[in-house]
This record gives C-alpha cells, structure tokens and sequence, in this order.
C-alpha cells in the first residue's frame, strides 16, 4: 500500500503534462495569421447581419441640405420609421414597397433614400436632400 501512493503521484504529475503546450510565434506572420484568423471567426456571416438589422431598431442620423438635421428611428419589425427633426417634432412613417431603397411615408410626409442619400419631403415645405452621418 505504501508504494501505490508515490506511484499515483507520479501517474497524476505525467498526466497533468500531457496537454498540448504552446510556444511562442516563430515570426511576426504567424502572429499577424493567428490575429487574422482569430477576427475571421468572428466575423458575422451576411446573413446573421440581415437578420439584426430585419428585427431590431436601427437609428440613423441624417444632415440636410437645408441645415436640418433628422434623427430617424426605423423600426423594422413594425415597418415604420419615427422621424424627428431638430426643432424636436415628430412624424411616424409607414414603409412602403420599393424595388430598392427606403421609402416611409405618411400623407404627404415621406422619407425616400438609397444608401446613405435620403430625400425628405415634409408637409408643406419643399423636398430636401439629406445625407446620413451616423
């Protein structure tokens, strides 16, 4: 009995080392690679971004030609965009069907954009161009 104890002891402290050990990067390139595979794996596919940004809020902040500036709230799961101005007043748009773009609108209020370019037509005042910052 008193020789199996050292020899656990000793089966433990071989065991204990058989995990793989890890040495340093040989070069500056096989740590730039193990970086750029480790960003890689991390990577959202095409398809996980389209599905947050399908079923979430997503606020924009657009400038205008005319000096206003437009905070836009698109609320995709309801298809609605909630536009505020900077005077602090508020339309709630209804999205529309477009072959390619945006367009929310409501009476004679309405949000039509492709890219970062949006047009912003409120009721009674003329059409302006806006550009998204945010």
């Amino acid at each position: 009995m008193k020789i199996v104890a050292p020899v656990a002891l000793l089966g433990l402290a071989l065991l204990g080392g058989c995990g793989q050990a890890r040495s340093a990067p040989e070069s500056a390139d096989a740590v730039q690679q193990r970086a750029i595979d480790a960003q890689t794996a991390q990577r959202r596919t095409g398809a996980e971004i389209q599905d947050r940004a399908l079923n979430r809020v997503i606020r924009t902040v657009y400038l205008c030609d005319n000096g206003e500036r437009l905070t836009v709230d698109f609320d995709n799961p309801r298809a609605m965009a909630t536009v505020r101005n900077s005077h602090g007043e508020a339309a709630d748009l209804f999205q529309e069907r477009t072959a390619d773009g945006i367009w929310y609108r409501a009476g004679r209020t309405e949000l039509r954009g492709k890219g970062i370019l949006a047009t912003w037509t409120a009721d009674g005042r003329a059409d302006t161009r806006c550009r998204a910052i945010d």
